[in-house]
C-alpha cells in the first residue's frame, strides 16, 4: 500500500497548488472524493455499458465526466480538460491479469476569436475542442489511433450563438450528429456535452440518508445540470475475448463477460511559469479519478480511504483486504438494522436486513452470514465451496456480506448454486434453481460487468423497468410465465443493472435494496417474518423492499433512441424549476 501512495502524493501536492490558484467546483455528490472535488475536468461521474437496444449485435459504453455543470456557466464553459488522458477499460479474459482493450481520449482546444468575450460570435469557437482516440489491444503496451481531429460540439449556450446568424447558424441537434463519427477500427463515437442522466435526491441521501424525504417532496438534485459525455458504440465481435465463439451457447455463456471501469490520469507535476501563470505538465501519468459500479466511492468508502480508492486500479483493489471491511459490514446497513441504527433514520425503515433468516442465519452487520456452512456438506459443490471458487465468498467470521454484496461489486455473479432463483429449490437456498444472472469475472474489484450474450429488453416492453436485475428476480419468483420450471429463458431485465447499467436504471434504489438483502431473498434466504418451510415467502417485509423509492426514480429528460443515447445538454438560456 505504501509504493502505490507515493506517486500519488506527489500528484496531491501539484493539485494543491491547482486549487489555490482556480478555487472550488461547484459542489454536486459526483465529487466523491476530497482530492478530485478540486479538480472537475478529471472527475469520473458515472459510467454506462449495456447492449444496444436499436443495434443488439453492438455494445455501448458511456463514461461521464465533469460534474454538476451549470448550462449558463459562462463566460467559462465546460469541456474536456487538456493534459489529461481519459480512459476506458474493458476484461473479457479472466485468465489474463489485467486489461486486454483500453480506449484512450485526449483533447485539444484552440481559441479562434481572441478578440472577443463571447464563447461563441462569427461562427468561431473559444474553445474549440477536438480529440484524438486511440485503441490498445495489448492491455496498454501499444496504442493505435482510430479517430483524429474527432469534433467535441460547443457548449448549448442559447439560440442566439447556436441558431443565430451572428453564431453557428445552425442547431444543437444537427452539431450532436456532426459529431457522432466512425472509427477507422469500426467504433462509433461522440464525445460531447449531455444532460448529466443520473438522477438522485442529493439533498435527501446526504441529509444523513433522509430518502424519501420525511419532510418534504423530493428533488432530482442533478436535474438541469449537464456533463460531458464519452461514448463509444463497439461491435461485440470486437469485445469477445480470444477463442470466443462467435454465437454465443445460450443466453448466460461465460465467455461473452466483459468488465468495464473508466479512468481519468494526469502527469504528475504541475508548474506555473510566466507572468500569466500557464502551467506546464512534466512527470509520469498518474490516476486521479476512476469508476465501475456506481456509488462506490460514494456511499460504501468512507471518507478517509476516498483517495486512495481513487488511486489504484481494480486489478490492485482485488489485492487490497484493507477495503473489502466496507463491503463486508457497510455501513449503509448500521441503518437498516433496528438493533443497531435503524431507529435513526426512518426514511429507510422500510429497509430491514435479514437478522434470522430461515430461523438460522444472521446477515447483520458484525455476524457471520453464511460462514457457519464453510466446509460443511450443505456447500459442497456450491458457489461457497473453497473447491469450487476458493475462500472469496466466504473468507472469514464476522464478514456477512461477503457472499452477496461483496461479489457484486468485485466478481460479478456466476450462473452457479446458490446464485440462482428460489424458483425450484424447494426451500433449500443453497440448491440449483432458475438461471437469472452470469457476469462473473473474478480477474478484477470494482467494475461493470456486463454478459453480452443477454438479449436486450425493448424499452417498449411493458416489463421494462428501472429496476433492473431486481425486477427481473420478482417476474421469475412470482410470473407464472417464467416461475414454473426452472428452465434457462430470458427473463425481461435481465440486461439490467448489476448485469451492465442502462441510462434508464435507477441505481440508487437498486443498490440500497441490495443492501437491505435483496439479493440473498432472491436466492431464497427470504426476510425474518417468513417461517421455514411456510408456503408464501412473499411476507411484508419482503414487499417493504421491494416497493421502497427514494422518491426520484427517472432522469429528468427523456433519453434518445439512438446513439449516442444520452439527451441533448441544457441550454444556457433555459430557466425555471428543476422539477
Amino acid at each position: 500500500m505504501k509504493k502505490l501512495f507515493q506517486p500519488f502524493k506527489t500528484w496531491a501536492c501539484g493539485l494543491l497548488l491547482m486549487a489555490l490558484v482556480g478555487g472550488n467546483a461547484y459542489a454536486s455528490s459526483h465529487r466523491e472524493a476530497p482530492l478530485i472535488a478540486n479538480d472537475p475536468l478529471a472527475d469520473n461521474t458515472d459510467l454506462y455499458a449495456f447492449r444496444s437496444p436499436d443495434d443488439p449485435n453492438t455494445i455501448t459504453i458511456i463514461a461521464n465526466y465533469i460534474p454538476a455543470e451549470l448550462a449558463y456557466g459562462g463566460p467559462n464553459y465546460y469541456t474536456f480538460g487538456e493534459n489529461i488522458r481519459y480512459e476506458i477499460h474493458i476484461d473479457n479474459d479472466a485468465s489474463v491479469p489485467g486489461d486486454e482493450i483500453i480506449y484512450r481520449f485526449t483533447f485539444r482546444q484552440e481559441n479562434q476569436d481572441l478578440s472577443t468575450f463571447f464563447n461563441i460570435r462569427l461562427g468561431m469557437q473559444n474553445l474549440k475542442t477536438t480529440y484524438r482516440m486511440e485503441r490498445s489491444l495489448d492491455g496498454g503496451a501499444t496504442f493505435v489511433t482510430v479517430v483524429d481531429d474527432g469534433i467535441v460540439p460547443p457548449p448549448n449556450i442559447g439560440p442566439r450563438s447556436i441558431e443565430g446568424g451572428a453564431g453557428l447558424n445552425t442547431d444543437y441537434e444537427s452539431l450532436i450528429a456532426q459529431a457522432i463519427t466512425m472509427s477507422s477500427g469500426g467504433e462509433r463515437v461522440y464525445c460531447g456535452p449531455a444532460d448529466d442522466p443520473f438522477f438522485v435526491d442529493l439533498g435527501g441521501i446526504f441529509d444523513l440518508g433522509n430518502a424519501p424525504r420525511q419532510n418534504g417532496p423530493a428533488r432530482d438534485g442533478l436535474a438541469r445540470y449537464n456533463v460531458h459525455s464519452i461514448a463509444i458504440q463497439v461491435p461485440i465481435s470486437m469485445l469477445l475475448k480470444a477463442g470466443a465463439s462467435a454465437q454465443p451457447s445460450n443466453i448466460l455463456d461465460s465467455d461473452y463477460v466483459i468488465g468495464i471501469w473508466a479512468s481519468a490520469s494526469r502527469r504528475a507535476m504541475r508548474t506555473l511559469v510566466g507572468e500569466g501563470m500557464a502551467p506546464e505538465d512534466s512527470g509520469d501519468w498518474v490516476q486521479v479519478s476512476r469508476l465501475g459500479m456506481p456509488l462506490t466511492n460514494e456511499a460504501v468508502i468512507p471518507i478517509g480511504m476516498k483517495d486512495y480508492w481513487n488511486s489504484l486500479t481494480p486489478y490492485q483493489e482485488l489485492d487490497d483486504t484493507t477495503l473489502d471491511q466496507f463491503f463486508y459490514n457497510p455501513e449503509l446497513a448500521l441503518y437498516m438494522d433496528d438493533d443497531l441504527f435503524g431507529g435513526a433514520v426512518p426514511a429507510f425503515a422500510a429497509l430491514r436486513i435479514q437478522r434470522n433468516s430461515l430461523q438460522a442465519f444472521d446477515f447483520g452487520n458484525g455476524q457471520d452470514g453464511l460462514y457457519g456452512l464453510k466446509g460443511s456438506p450443505a456447500v459442497a459443490g456450491t458457489a461457497l465451496d473453497d473447491a469450487i471458487f476458493g475462500t472469496l465468498l466466504l473468507p472469514g467470521p464476522a464478514m456477512p456480506r461477503s457472499a452477496d454484496l461483496w461479489p457484486i461489486f468485485h466478481t460479478g455473479v456466476p450462473n452457479f448454486p446458490p446464485y440462482q432463483l428460489a424458483t425450484g429449490k424447494g426451500g433449500n437456498p443453497l440448491a440449483a434453481g432458475k438461471p437469472f444472472i452470469n457476469n462473473f469475472l473474478p480477474n478484477g474489484g470494482d467494475m461493470l460487468r456486463l454478459n453480452m450474450a443477454v438479449p436486450v429488453t425493448s424499452r417498449t416492453d411493458p416489463n421494462f423497468s428501472s429496476l433492473g436485475i431486481i425486477q427481473a428476480a420478482v417476474l421469475g419468483l412470482t410470473d407464472p410465465a417464467y416461475n414454473t420450471s426452472t428452465d434457462l429463458e430470458f427473463i425481461p431485465n435481465m440486461d439490467g443493472f448489476p448485469n451492465g447499467r442502462r441510462l434508464e436504471d435507477d441505481v440508487t434504489r437498486i443498490e440500497l435494496q441490495a443492501v437491505a438483502g435483496a439479493a440473498l431473498a432472491a436466492i431464497g434466504l427470504w426476510y425474518d417474518d417468513y417461517t421455514a418451510g411456510g408456503a408464501n415467502p412473499v411476507t411484508q417485509d419482503l414487499l417493504d423492499v421491494l416497493t421502497y423509492s427514494t422518491g426520484v426514480e427517472s432522469n429528468d429528460r427523456p433519453f434518445k433512441g439512438s446513439f449516442p443515447y444520452v439527451a441533448t445538454p441544457w441550454r444556457g438560456t433555459e430557466v425555471g424549476d428543476a422539477n
